[in-house]
């Protein structure tokens, strides 16, 4: 959740996607909701915005499943593939990107390289 001193950003979701050009806005969307699913999941619907609500690379990529899976069933892994999601580090690059353009925060510790395997 972003702090009101943050930064806004100075991009639209629409140019990260075209400037990244490897993932439609579907994908993007689906990680933005991923990341609200996942966090709510680990750490309850409390929206004080003290509170520190990260999340891992690890945690994200395991409420992505979950949400895809219950999403699509079945056809979760051709939903994906069909947005140039093969593994983990696509979830990665995407999340890196909206950090990148100040839509979403990480801690000093966080690296793509995070969402390997």
């Amino acid at each position: 959740m972003a702090n009101v001193d943050d930064p806004i950003p100075s991009k639209t979701l629409q140019q990260i996607v075209e400037e990244t050009g490897v993932y439609p806005l579907e994908a993007f969307v689906f990680v933005q909701q991923g990341l609200g699913f996942t966090v709510k999941k680990l750490h309850g619907d409390n929206p004080d915005p003290d509170l520190n609500r990260h999340v891992s690379g690890t945690q994200l990529c395991e409420g992505l499943r979950d949400l895809a899976l219950s999403q699509w069933g079945l056809l979760a892994r051709t939903v994906l593939k069909r947005w140039n999601v093969t593994t983990t580090m696509d979830f990665g690059r995407i999340v890196f990107a909206l950090v990148d353009n100040g839509v979403l925060r990480k801690t000093d510790e966080d690296t793509v390289d995070d969402f390997s395997n």
